[in-house]
């Protein structure tokens, strides 16, 4: 069994209805070992650490911001290395208009790289991103509970509409407003964290 490292991301931290389904296919624990879960904000550092293969690419300080901008939903699992692939089939491909029809992030994500969780895609990965990880946030120990469903509505569809819509350049005040206003529907945040939520996932439409 090896590990490997899971981050629920802004998108399914705080879309509620995104969080339980995340969580509900998670908690199953079909043929892997949910080990530990807590609430952590990356530092920049750590972000720009874990994605360094990714420094230099256009969409880089939006992926920092996003991934810091909010406290985390952070975890650790154990699988085999057949079960880690097969939960990243579960997950999906990373670009949601890639994903197959039925995947977790077919099913959540709202667009591009907003696509709901971070699983390490290999079991060296997940050992070297779980070391890295467990420096700065504990990894031993379910601290967190999470529900399985979710008392707000799922609005994914309606915001992936928009979202096209303002990566096109069409409507992009209307929309985003009405991105802003269905984020807030689907939260309990509110104030600056939602405002926080907003821009990071506007951001991803620039």
């Amino acid at each position: 069994m090896a590990d490997a490292l899971v981050i629920f991301k802004p998108d399914a931290t705080y879309r509620l209805a995104a969080r339980a389904g995340m969580w509900s296919w998670l908690s199953s624990e079909r043929d892997w070992k949910v080990k530990s879960l807590a609430w952590f904000q990356p530092s920049v550092s750590l972000i720009e650490s874990h994605y360094d293969f990714l420094q230099g690419r256009p969409f880089f300080p939006w992926l920092v911001d996003f991934m810091t901008a909010l406290p985390l939903v952070v975890g650790r699992v154990t699988a085999s290395a057949d079960a880690l692939t097969q939960m990243r089939h579960d997950l999906g491909e990373t670009r949601i208009a890639q994903s197959r029809p039925g995947s977790l992030r077919e099913l959540y994500g709202v667009f591009g790289g907003l696509n709901c969780l971070h699983l390490s895609d290999a079991p060296e990965s997940g050992a070297a991103e779980v070391e890295n990880w467990s420096k700065v946030v504990q990894l031993d120990k379910v601290a967190v509970e999470l529900g399985t469903r979710a008392h707000r509505p799922d609005h994914t569809y309606h915001l992936r509409s928009l979202a096209t819509q303002v990566a096109a350049g069409i409507h992009v005040d209307l929309a985003s407003q009405a991105i802003h206003d269905l984020l807030a529907e689907e939260s309990e945040i509110e104030g600056e964290q939602l405002e926080a939520l907003y821009r990071v996932i506007r951001g991803a439409l620039d």
